[in-house]
Protein backbone atom coordinates (compact mmCIF):
# COMPACT_ATOMS: atom_id res chain seq x y z
CA UNK A 1 0.00 0.00 0.00
CA UNK A 2 0.98 3.26 -1.03
CA UNK A 3 0.13 6.47 0.99
CA UNK A 4 0.85 10.15 0.09
CA UNK A 5 2.61 11.41 3.56
CA UNK A 6 3.10 15.19 3.51
CA UNK A 7 3.17 17.63 0.46
CA UNK A 8 4.82 20.74 -0.53
CA UNK A 9 3.30 23.53 -3.07
CA UNK A 10 5.81 25.69 -5.48
CA UNK A 11 5.14 27.92 -7.62
CA UNK A 12 8.08 28.60 -10.07
CA UNK A 13 9.58 29.57 -13.23
CA UNK A 14 10.41 28.29 -16.36
CA UNK A 15 14.05 26.35 -15.42
CA UNK A 16 14.11 27.15 -11.65
CA UNK A 17 15.63 24.55 -9.34
CA UNK A 18 14.62 23.16 -5.77
CA UNK A 19 16.48 20.30 -3.73
CA UNK A 20 13.85 18.67 -1.83
CA UNK A 21 14.80 16.39 0.94
CA UNK A 22 12.07 14.04 2.57
CA UNK A 23 12.46 11.69 5.95
CA UNK A 24 10.03 9.17 7.04
CA UNK A 25 10.69 7.36 10.29
CA UNK A 26 8.38 4.53 10.86
CA UNK A 27 7.37 2.21 13.58
CA UNK A 28 6.01 -1.29 13.32
CA UNK A 29 3.28 -3.40 14.55
CA UNK A 30 5.27 -6.79 13.64
CA UNK A 31 8.64 -8.75 14.85
CA UNK A 32 8.45 -9.39 11.17
CA UNK A 33 10.38 -8.01 8.42
CA UNK A 34 8.53 -5.51 6.31
CA UNK A 35 9.60 -3.45 3.02
CA UNK A 36 9.50 0.20 3.40
CA UNK A 37 9.99 2.33 0.48
CA UNK A 38 9.73 6.60 0.61
CA UNK A 39 9.48 8.37 -2.78
CA UNK A 40 9.25 11.84 -3.50
CA UNK A 41 7.12 12.93 -6.93
CA UNK A 42 6.17 16.33 -8.07
CA UNK A 43 3.37 16.87 -9.87
CA UNK A 44 2.44 19.62 -12.38
CA UNK A 45 -0.93 21.35 -12.74
CA UNK A 46 -2.84 18.26 -14.45
CA UNK A 47 -1.70 15.83 -11.74
CA UNK A 48 0.98 13.80 -13.62
CA UNK A 49 4.06 13.12 -12.46
CA UNK A 50 7.30 15.14 -13.35
CA UNK A 51 10.84 14.52 -14.36
CA UNK A 52 12.29 11.65 -11.74
CA UNK A 53 10.59 9.93 -8.96
CA UNK A 54 13.49 9.98 -5.94
CA UNK A 55 13.08 6.60 -3.50
CA UNK A 56 15.07 4.94 -1.02
CA UNK A 57 14.10 1.20 0.79
CA UNK A 58 14.68 -0.91 3.42
CA UNK A 59 13.19 -3.78 4.75
CA UNK A 60 11.77 -2.91 8.22
CA UNK A 61 13.20 -5.36 10.78
CA UNK A 62 10.65 -5.22 12.94
CA UNK A 63 8.99 -3.76 16.45
CA UNK A 64 11.46 -5.88 18.70
CA UNK A 65 14.39 -4.27 16.80
CA UNK A 66 17.14 -2.21 18.56
CA UNK A 67 20.14 -2.09 15.94
CA UNK A 68 18.26 1.49 15.11
CA UNK A 69 19.25 4.83 17.11
CA UNK A 70 15.71 4.31 18.44
CA UNK A 71 14.83 1.02 18.88
CA UNK A 72 11.87 -0.10 16.61
CA UNK A 73 12.24 3.17 14.42
CA UNK A 74 13.80 3.13 11.26
CA UNK A 75 14.47 6.54 9.47
CA UNK A 76 15.31 7.04 5.83
CA UNK A 77 15.94 9.73 3.97
CA UNK A 78 15.45 10.84 -0.12
CA UNK A 79 16.66 13.64 -2.23
CA UNK A 80 15.38 15.64 -5.13
CA UNK A 81 16.87 17.94 -7.28
CA UNK A 82 13.28 19.44 -9.16
CA UNK A 83 13.94 21.79 -12.09
CA UNK A 84 10.55 23.36 -13.33
CA UNK A 85 10.14 22.30 -17.15
CA UNK A 86 7.63 25.11 -17.40
CA UNK A 87 6.43 28.44 -15.19
CA UNK A 88 3.36 26.76 -13.12
CA UNK A 89 2.37 25.29 -9.29
CA UNK A 90 4.09 22.20 -8.60
CA UNK A 91 2.76 19.52 -5.66
CA UNK A 92 5.74 17.71 -4.53
CA UNK A 93 4.58 14.92 -2.15
CA UNK A 94 6.15 12.51 0.37
CA UNK A 95 5.14 9.04 -0.25
CA UNK A 96 5.16 5.67 1.88
CA UNK A 97 5.14 2.21 0.48
CA UNK A 98 4.79 -0.94 2.82
CA UNK A 99 5.07 -4.49 1.65
CA UNK A 100 5.18 -8.18 2.92
CA UNK A 101 4.30 -11.76 2.51
CA UNK A 102 3.72 -11.93 6.19
CA UNK A 103 0.51 -14.00 7.10
CA UNK A 104 -1.89 -12.13 9.47
CA UNK A 105 -2.46 -8.12 9.60
CA UNK A 106 0.65 -5.77 10.11
CA UNK A 107 0.80 -2.14 9.57
CA UNK A 108 3.93 0.37 9.80
CA UNK A 109 3.45 3.90 10.91
CA UNK A 110 5.16 7.10 9.94
CA UNK A 111 5.71 9.05 13.00
CA UNK A 112 4.26 12.70 12.36
CA UNK A 113 6.76 14.37 14.41
CA UNK A 114 9.47 12.70 12.64
CA UNK A 115 8.30 12.47 8.61
CA UNK A 116 8.59 15.70 6.74
CA UNK A 117 8.99 16.94 2.97
CA UNK A 118 11.20 20.08 3.22
CA UNK A 119 12.01 22.50 0.29
CA UNK A 120 14.40 25.48 -0.63
CA UNK A 121 12.86 28.83 -0.92
CA UNK A 122 15.42 30.08 -3.30
CA UNK A 123 16.57 28.89 -7.09
CA UNK A 124 19.34 26.53 -6.97
CA UNK A 125 21.43 28.18 -10.20
CA UNK A 126 23.23 25.62 -11.82
CA UNK A 127 22.81 22.63 -9.64
CA UNK A 128 22.97 19.35 -11.67
CA UNK A 129 21.33 16.36 -11.17
CA UNK A 130 23.26 12.40 -11.60
CA UNK A 131 21.61 9.13 -11.23
CA UNK A 132 22.72 5.77 -12.56
CA UNK A 133 21.09 3.49 -15.09
CA UNK A 134 18.22 1.46 -15.28
CA UNK A 135 18.70 -1.18 -12.95
CA UNK A 136 14.68 -2.86 -12.17
CA UNK A 137 14.00 -4.75 -8.93
CA UNK A 138 14.44 -8.54 -10.54
CA UNK A 139 17.02 -7.45 -13.13
CA UNK A 140 15.25 -9.92 -15.29
CA UNK A 141 16.95 -8.01 -18.22
CA UNK A 142 20.63 -8.72 -16.19
CA UNK A 143 21.05 -4.82 -16.88
CA UNK A 144 22.34 -4.04 -13.15
CA UNK A 145 25.98 -3.57 -11.82
CA UNK A 146 27.00 -6.17 -8.83
CA UNK A 147 29.74 -5.83 -6.71
CA UNK A 148 31.08 -9.08 -4.93
CA UNK A 149 32.42 -12.34 -5.45
CA UNK A 150 31.21 -15.51 -8.11
CA UNK A 151 30.02 -13.37 -11.11
CA UNK A 152 30.09 -9.74 -9.23
CA UNK A 153 32.71 -7.48 -9.81
CA UNK A 154 35.24 -6.44 -7.11
CA UNK A 155 34.69 -3.05 -7.40
CA UNK A 156 32.89 -0.14 -9.30
CA UNK A 157 32.70 3.35 -10.19
CA UNK A 158 29.24 5.05 -10.00
CA UNK A 159 28.15 7.75 -12.10
CA UNK A 160 31.66 7.31 -13.94
CA UNK A 161 31.51 3.80 -15.93
CA UNK A 162 28.28 2.40 -15.16
CA UNK A 163 27.31 2.65 -18.67
CA UNK A 164 26.09 6.38 -18.38
CA UNK A 165 27.90 8.84 -20.40
CA UNK A 166 30.75 10.82 -17.90
CA UNK A 167 29.02 14.42 -17.01
CA UNK A 168 31.36 17.30 -16.36
CA UNK A 169 29.84 20.00 -14.49
CA UNK A 170 30.84 23.89 -14.55
CA UNK A 171 30.47 25.46 -11.19
CA UNK A 172 29.25 29.15 -11.55
CA UNK A 173 31.39 31.39 -12.81
CA UNK A 174 29.80 33.59 -9.85
CA UNK A 175 30.57 30.96 -7.36
CA UNK A 176 32.67 31.20 -4.49
CA UNK A 177 32.53 27.34 -3.54
CA UNK A 178 30.78 24.05 -4.59
CA UNK A 179 29.24 21.32 -1.96
CA UNK A 180 27.69 18.11 -3.36
CA UNK A 181 25.85 14.98 -2.40
CA UNK A 182 24.84 11.32 -2.91
CA UNK A 183 22.51 8.53 -2.14
CA UNK A 184 23.70 5.00 -2.62
CA UNK A 185 21.14 2.34 -2.57
CA UNK A 186 23.04 -1.06 -2.23
CA UNK A 187 20.18 -4.73 -2.42
CA UNK A 188 22.49 -7.77 -0.95
CA UNK A 189 22.19 -10.67 -3.11
CA UNK A 190 21.11 -13.84 -1.01
CA UNK A 191 20.40 -17.29 -2.37
CA UNK A 192 16.40 -17.03 -3.34
CA UNK A 193 16.03 -13.44 -3.23
CA UNK A 194 13.97 -12.05 -5.90
CA UNK A 195 15.92 -8.67 -5.93
CA UNK A 196 19.16 -10.10 -7.95
CA UNK A 197 20.49 -11.91 -10.94
CA UNK A 198 20.40 -15.85 -10.10
CA UNK A 199 24.02 -15.98 -11.15
CA UNK A 200 24.93 -13.53 -8.42
CA UNK A 201 23.43 -14.94 -5.76
CA UNK A 202 26.34 -16.97 -3.85
CA UNK A 203 25.57 -17.36 -0.07
CA UNK A 204 22.54 -18.32 2.18
CA UNK A 205 20.68 -15.89 3.82
CA UNK A 206 22.45 -14.67 6.73
CA UNK A 207 25.82 -13.82 5.48
CA UNK A 208 25.61 -9.89 4.94
CA UNK A 209 27.61 -7.41 2.94
CA UNK A 210 30.59 -5.08 3.96
CA UNK A 211 31.27 -2.38 1.24
CA UNK A 212 33.41 0.55 1.32
CA UNK A 213 32.54 3.22 -0.40
CA UNK A 214 34.17 6.53 -1.08
CA UNK A 215 32.61 9.54 -2.96
CA UNK A 216 34.43 11.97 -5.03
CA UNK A 217 33.95 15.96 -6.15
CA UNK A 218 37.13 16.02 -8.73
CA UNK A 219 37.95 19.72 -10.40
CA UNK A 220 39.42 18.88 -13.22
CA UNK A 221 42.56 20.71 -15.36
CA UNK A 222 42.54 22.61 -18.94
CA UNK A 223 43.53 19.07 -19.98
CA UNK A 224 40.76 17.04 -18.35
CA UNK A 225 42.97 15.34 -15.57
CA UNK A 226 42.29 15.30 -12.25
CA UNK A 227 43.97 18.61 -10.78
CA UNK A 228 42.10 18.46 -6.76
CA UNK A 229 40.08 15.82 -5.42
CA UNK A 230 37.91 16.10 -2.78
CA UNK A 231 36.34 13.03 -0.91
CA UNK A 232 34.56 11.28 1.97
CA UNK A 233 34.84 7.70 2.81
CA UNK A 234 32.60 5.12 4.26
CA UNK A 235 32.26 1.55 5.19
CA UNK A 236 29.20 -0.16 5.29
CA UNK A 237 27.66 -3.23 6.64
CA UNK A 238 24.02 -4.18 4.82
CA UNK A 239 22.34 -7.18 6.25
CA UNK A 240 20.37 -9.50 4.41
CA UNK A 241 17.16 -8.73 7.04
CA UNK A 242 17.59 -4.84 5.88
CA UNK A 243 18.45 -6.46 2.14
CA UNK A 244 18.21 -2.99 0.76
CA UNK A 245 19.90 0.21 1.98
CA UNK A 246 20.79 4.00 1.18
CA UNK A 247 24.11 5.36 2.02
CA UNK A 248 24.33 8.99 2.44
CA UNK A 249 27.49 10.97 1.52
CA UNK A 250 28.19 14.56 1.38
CA UNK A 251 30.75 17.36 0.44
CA UNK A 252 30.44 21.21 2.00
CA UNK A 253 32.15 24.15 0.57
CA UNK A 254 34.59 22.54 -1.33
CA UNK A 255 36.94 25.22 -2.61
CA UNK A 256 37.10 26.20 -6.46
CA UNK A 257 41.24 26.11 -7.12
CA UNK A 258 41.50 28.94 -9.04
CA UNK A 259 45.23 26.96 -10.07
CA UNK A 260 43.48 24.19 -11.70
CA UNK A 261 42.30 26.75 -14.35
CA UNK A 262 38.77 25.30 -14.89
CA UNK A 263 35.22 25.45 -13.15
CA UNK A 264 34.77 21.87 -14.06
CA UNK A 265 33.75 18.94 -11.97
CA UNK A 266 33.17 15.43 -11.69
CA UNK A 267 31.05 13.57 -9.65
CA UNK A 268 31.50 10.33 -8.89
CA UNK A 269 31.41 7.13 -6.02
CA UNK A 270 33.91 4.11 -6.00
CA UNK A 271 32.81 1.24 -4.67
CA UNK A 272 34.66 -1.93 -2.91
CA UNK A 273 33.57 -5.16 -2.06
CA UNK A 274 34.96 -6.44 1.32
CA UNK A 275 33.45 -9.33 2.52
CA UNK A 276 30.07 -11.48 2.38
CA UNK A 277 26.69 -11.35 0.27
CA UNK A 278 27.38 -10.29 -3.45
CA UNK A 279 25.40 -6.54 -3.45
CA UNK A 280 23.87 -4.77 -6.30
CA UNK A 281 23.83 -1.16 -7.20
CA UNK A 282 20.28 -0.31 -7.53
CA UNK A 283 19.21 2.37 -9.96
CA UNK A 284 16.51 3.80 -12.05
CA UNK A 285 13.34 1.69 -12.20
CA UNK A 286 10.64 1.27 -14.43
CA UNK A 287 11.84 4.08 -16.13
CA UNK A 288 11.29 7.08 -13.56
CA UNK A 289 12.53 6.07 -10.57
CA UNK A 290 15.53 6.63 -8.88
CA UNK A 291 17.30 4.78 -6.05
CA UNK A 292 21.12 5.92 -6.75
CA UNK A 293 21.78 9.73 -7.59
CA UNK A 294 23.78 12.94 -6.74
CA UNK A 295 23.96 16.09 -7.11
CA UNK A 296 26.02 19.06 -7.00
CA UNK A 297 25.64 22.61 -5.96
CA UNK A 298 26.78 26.16 -6.27
CA UNK A 299 27.99 28.15 -3.16
CA UNK A 300 27.23 32.14 -3.93
CA UNK A 301 28.66 33.26 -0.14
Amino acid sequence: MTVDLVQRTMALGAGEKRHLRGRLEATSTTTGIVGLTQRIRCLNGLGATVSVVAASARNHEGSDTTTYATPGHLPLYADLLFTAPSAGTYVCVLQGTAYSSLPGSYHLTALANNTWLETDDTDRTGARWWQNPACESDDSAGACTYVGGGAGRPDAWVFYDDGTPVYKWQAHPDAVSVSAQANLELTTCYQGTASCAAAMEVYPRGKNAVVDSRFELVQLDATGHTCRTSSVTARRTITDDAHHAVGYSSLTDVPIDAACGTRTFLLRIYLKHISGQTVKIDGIQSGATSLTNGIAFNNFN
